[in-house]
């Protein structure tokens, strides 16, 4: 797939401004805080419909301003898409493909394909679960765009007991629990939607992951990703999965009266990373963590093109200053000219000359794209 242009308007600090993309791979050259990061964060929310770098829409919408627009025109095997994103000041999206509004973004979802790597993804191996949780649940959207739909009901389910449990910490116990035995079968259903494809997704990225990661190392570590679940799995039958995730909220259902919060489910579940079967994040250098993010990243790259049959883009935001020489030409020898690519950087030291000569160049300075200085 290739990305032909993309015009933002009222987003972030870009006032209007179109580019047309003109080679495999643009190098989009500034200070910080001109606006490189958020190009590429337009990409994304095409790609994903979330941002990993901001919640409300709100923050994405330009001061002052009721609305944002992105805008892109896409090429594919299949022929040549308009996408279009409308976010409001107030929350509420709209979404368009080639000029028809779509009432269910899941549809949306799923026609351009990208992966973000950018100095953040570090914090998948130093950071909390909720980190590695959403990084998982981002390459499921586009690996099956329904599970977008999957995790909103179960997020909704959620939210409606974990207010129940608060609203009602004073009501006699037996009240409580017939009045919860409503959202914990909502809450198994959908949960166990959640956990089956976490699952699935993490059995086909593991064996790529570790393959690269043994490339990237020079087959001197051993990697390997495991899904830990917060319900036992078993073999994944999702009957089996639905029982034993209501076994274990009969279980916790004191503690989570107690606590007014729902201690039972998939928004509680781990990504085990292992090196050398020591954790991660306990083990060796950065340089070490920074291998495995770029193993896991190539990893998610391979695997949307296996499932999508066609390379995804890749945005990678300031993320060569973040690896040294050698990792930085594992991941552009990587790429080549595979995959359309989108880098940001301060300064076009960190790139050869073959690489200069194969790229497009931009230069971004107060959200305004200039071709050169």
């Amino acid at each position: 797939m290739y990305l032909k242009t993309l015009n933002l308007r009222q987003f972030r600090n870009y006032q209007d401004q179109k580019v047309e993309f003109t080679a495999a791979k643009t190098i989009l050259v500034g200070n910080n805080a001109q606006g490189k990061s958020n190009l590429l964060e337009a990409v994304e929310l095409l790609a994903t419909l979330r941002s990993h770098r901001m919640t409300r829409d709100r923050d994405l919408v330009q001061e002052g301003e009721a609305i944002a627009q992105i805008n892109a025109t896409l090429e594919r095997q299949t022929g040549v898409s308009d996408l279009t994103l409308t976010l409001r000041r107030n929350g509420r999206r709209s979404v368009a493909l080639n000029g028809e509004s779509i009432r269910r973004q899941m549809d949306f979802l799923g026609v351009l394909n990208a992966v973000q790597f950018s100095s953040l993804d570090l914090d998948l191996v130093r950071g909390g679960p909720e980190g590695r949780r959403n990084w998982l649940d981002t390459l499921l959207i586009q690996l099956e765009p329904v599970y977008a739909h999957i995790l909103q009901q179960y997020n909704h389910v959620l939210r409606q007991r974990n207010a129940f449990l608060k609203k009602n910490q004073d009501l006699a116990l037996d009240t409580q629990h017939s009045e919860l035995a409503v959202w914990d079968a909502q809450l198994a259903t959908t949960g166990t939607r959640v956990i089956r494809r976490r699952d699935r997704a993490i059995q086909r990225l593991a064996p790529i992951a570790t393959a690269w990661h043994a490339s990237i190392s020079g087959s001197t570590e051993i990697l390997q990703i495991k899904y830990l679940p917060n319900i036992p799995l078993g073999d994944n039958h999702p009957e089996e999965v639905q029982q034993a995730f209501l076994a274990k909220i009969q279980q916790r259902a004191i503690a989570e009266i107690h606590q007014g919060t729902t201690l039972v489910g998939p928004h509680r579940d781990e990504i085990e990373l292992t090196i050398n079967q020591t954790p991660a994040r306990q083990y060796g250098s950065q340089g070490q963590q920074r291998t495995l993010v770029l193993a896991l990243k190539l990893a998610e790259l391979q695997l949307i093109e296996e499932v999508v049959k066609e390379p995804p883009l890749l945005l990678l935001d300031d993320v060569l200053a973040e690896l040294d020489l050698s990792r930085q030409n594992q991941l552009l020898d990587a790429i080549q000219d595979r995959f359309q690519t989108l880098i940001t950087t301060t300064h076009l030291g960190s790139f050869d000359s073959q690489w200069l000569k194969s790229s497009q160049i931009l230069f971004v300075k107060a959200g305004e794209i200039i071709p050169n200085l």
